[in-house]
């Protein structure tokens, strides 16, 4: 895909974001359109958040590494994309839906923040362990700029891995007191029990589907950053929310984090 059309199809996502729409799928008007275009395609719509907004970027994400969001969505492999400051929020808050988000969705998972650079190729779970200096409850909103989530893999790289905004938790621990992959999160829709999870739902090991994003980037020649943070992916399936819903989850034995729409 040449430069131009990648600039034109970045600004359409960019709109789409500052307006509250959507668009077709990528996929549908650009029968050739490969991974490589969607990632170049995200950095331009992450340009434009950072020159035209203000916006700096914190952290990364990894997203549909679990069976059951790979399921939902129909796309089989990992996404990724970029967290800037201006999509967090603290453990708790209130997040506007009108004017913010289009289509929204909470994920449970488990956030790292590091204190060591890491970049790929060649990152190994042991690498991202000793990268990190805590792990913390976390909801990821995803959102789609993409009409009614109808996305390959191809769309939702396009579209900074369908990120909407976080929220990360006030515990922060060290991760190599903990088990990952036997870590157990609940999490409750109003009140309610909804669902719970393991950490072996994030590609076996939150380890593991971290390092996979380090390589993955450092294909592009895009390092982490001491301090950044990054999201491993969802424990759970995805809920749909609405202006009103309150979402809460809790790690066995870290922590919980909470959040409620208005």
């Amino acid at each position: 895909m040449d430069k131009q059309r990648i600039a034109e199809l970045g600004d359409e996502l960019y709109r789409a974001l500052r307006e509250g729409g959507t668009l077709a799928p990528l996929t549908d008007r650009e029968s050739d359109i490969t991974i490589d275009d969607a990632y170049h395609i995200s950095l331009h719509m992450l340009n434009q958040r950072v020159e035209r907004d203000g916006e700096t970027v914190v952290g990364k994400k990894i997203g549909v590494t679990s069976a059951p969001v790979q399921e939902m969505l129909g796309v089989f492999q990992p996404d990724f994309g970029f967290l800037t400051d201006a999509m967090v929020y603290p453990d708790g808050a209130d997040i506007p839906v009108a004017g913010n988000l289009i289509q929204p969705r909470a994920e449970g998972e488990i956030a790292f923040r590091l204190k060591k650079d890491l970049q790929g190729p060649g990152v190994t779970e042991a690498d991202v362990l000793d990268a990190t200096e805590s792990i913390m409850p976390c909801f990821e909103i995803v959102d789609s700029r993409i009409d009614d989530w109808k996305i390959k893999i191809q769309d939702t790289v396009a579209d900074n891995a369908s990120c909407g905004v976080y929220v990360l938790g006030q515990n922060e621990v060290d991760p190599r007191e903990f088990d990952l992959p036997n870590l157990k999160m609940t999490i409750w829709k109003n009140g309610e029990f909804h669902s719970e999870g393991l950490g072996s739902a994030v590609q076996g090991n939150p380890l593991t589907a971290v390092a996979w994003l380090a390589n993955t980037l450092g294909e592009f020649g895009i390092p982490f950053r001491a301090g950044e943070v990054i999201l491993s992916g969802s424990l759970a399936p995805l809920i749909p929310v609405v202006a009103g819903d309150e979402m809460r989850l809790e790690i066995e034995g870290i922590g919980g984090c909470a959040c409620r729409f208005v």
